[in-house]
């Protein structure tokens, strides 16, 4: 096929030829592929932006702040087994504690860990709010679809859910980090923005695990307009937490919880 100089995109042949060109383009957010050697997946997450993935057992996912205005949006479920995924009410109330950090575990509600924080930089997160909704940043802001300026956190989440297979169905509450959220003596939610530039959060999984997360604000981000920066992601290999190791063994209900994660099998 011969194309007319200048033609741009406006035939097949033209578009196919732009679309070639493009091969090998490098943009600030993007997955890098393949990634670096050693690493399972690496890859820089647009304000507004989603991603979705699935590690193996004892993976280590890093999450940095890095520009100091991301708010990672977290769902876990077990992989092959998507009825079981994180519950946010059981991991406040089994570890008697709402607040996440290191040491923290993310648990379902099969009493098993899904995931635990090994490193926090941030102390800036929340188990309470959730994540923002159209109709809310359609008030707030003038658009809360995912294609729009101010993406809604559960709209991102119905895209990531769909290319795992999942549906809007499956989405239970999520965990955000970085951007923190405090209880104030009347029980009212006060934000506590976040912790700024290079932020990381590592968690690594104890089960095989699929992850969507959704770059977004915190829908009780008091500022008027819409803020969110790239966040940074990476996983790599790593071995799930023993039995025996001081951080399981903290309290009882660490114990227990990581016994049940461990004895899966056996049932």
């Amino acid at each position: 096929m011969t194309e007319t100089p200048g033609a741009g995109t406006a035939t097949t042949g033209a578009a196919r030829a732009h679309a070639r060109s493009q091969a090998g383009t490098v943009v600030d957010c993007m997955p890098l592929l393949p990634p670096p050697e050693g690493v399972l997946w690496e890859e820089t997450v647009a304000g507004g932006g989603y991603a979705h993935l699935s590690v193996p057992a004892g993976a280590e996912l890093a999450l940095t702040d890095r520009d100091g205005d991301a708010c990672a949006h977290l769902l876990l479920f077990v992989t092959g087994r998507p009825w079981e995924r994180l519950n946010t009410a059981d991991t406040a109330k089994v570890q008697w504690n709402a607040y996440l950090g290191a040491g923290s575990l993310l648990l379902s509600d099969q009493g098993r860990v899904l995931a635990t924080v090994v490193a926090d930089s941030s102390g800036r997160h929340d188990t309470l709010a959730g994540t923002s909704t159209a109709a809310r940043n359609a008030a707030r802001y003038g658009d809360g679809t995912p294609q729009g300026e101010s993406p809604a956190g559960r709209e991102l989440f119905k895209l990531a859910a769909a290319k795992q297979g999942l549906t809007p169905r499956d989405l239970p509450p999520s965990v955000s980090f970085f951007h923190g959220i405090r209880v104030e003596a009347d029980g009212s939610l006060r934000s506590t923005g976040s912790a700024g530039p290079g932020a990381e959060v590592v968690l690594r999984a104890e089960q095989p695990l699929t992850v969507l997360l959704a770059n977004t604000a915190h829908p009780l981000d008091p500022r008027p307009e819409f803020h969110c920066t790239p966040l940074h992601l990476r996983a790599v290999p790593g071995v799930p937490t023993a039995t025996d190791d001081p951080l399981a063994a903290a309290t009882p209900e660490r114990t227990r919880a990581f016994l049940n994660t461990r004895t899966l099998g056996a049932r």
